[in-house]
């Protein structure tokens, strides 16, 4: 069965001086106000699309993590995963760093920075950010 999801932007203006509002359809939690200055030059009081994009690659490389790990018989008690997405004006979406700390009872690091590893490159996000560098730290606690 396929998803769609669907999100909204409502846009008023031009680049420099306009502004916007993203509003999360399919969930409706939400409308998250956005503009060139906070995606340009960062802001704590409204999103971006790299922040939104950085929420969808540390949720799907969380879920594609513990999926593995369940596959293999080690449950994670937690994945604590945080993506960091890059923009540079003028150039564009420049790379993700994954990082991530866990909880796995029953595994070494070295196996969890496998499993880790193989979650990056097959989270369906990772595959969908194919044109940009992804980097990952992986530290299991």
């Amino acid at each position: 069965m396929t998803v769609t999801s669907e999100a909204t932007t409502a846009w008023e203006g031009d680049l420099a001086t306009g502004s916007g509002a993203v509003t999360l359809v399919s969930s409706g939690l939400g409308s998250f106000d956005v503009n060139w200055k906070a995606r340009s030059e960062g802001s704590t009081s409204m999103t971006t699309p790299e922040e939104l994009l950085a929420a969808a690659h540390a949720s799907c490389f969380s879920m594609a993590l513990s999926h593995a790990l369940g596959q293999n018989g080690t449950p994670p008690e937690r994945i604590d995963a945080t993506a960091s997405v890059s923009f540079t004006p003028g150039t564009g979406i420049t790379g993700s760093h994954l990082n991530v700390n866990a909880v796995v009872p029953g595994l070494s690091a070295e196996d969890f920075e496998r499993f880790a590893a193989e979650a990056k490159a097959g989270c369906p996000v990772s595959q969908a950010l194919a044109g940009i560098e992804i980097t990952l730290e992986a530290t299991l606690a």
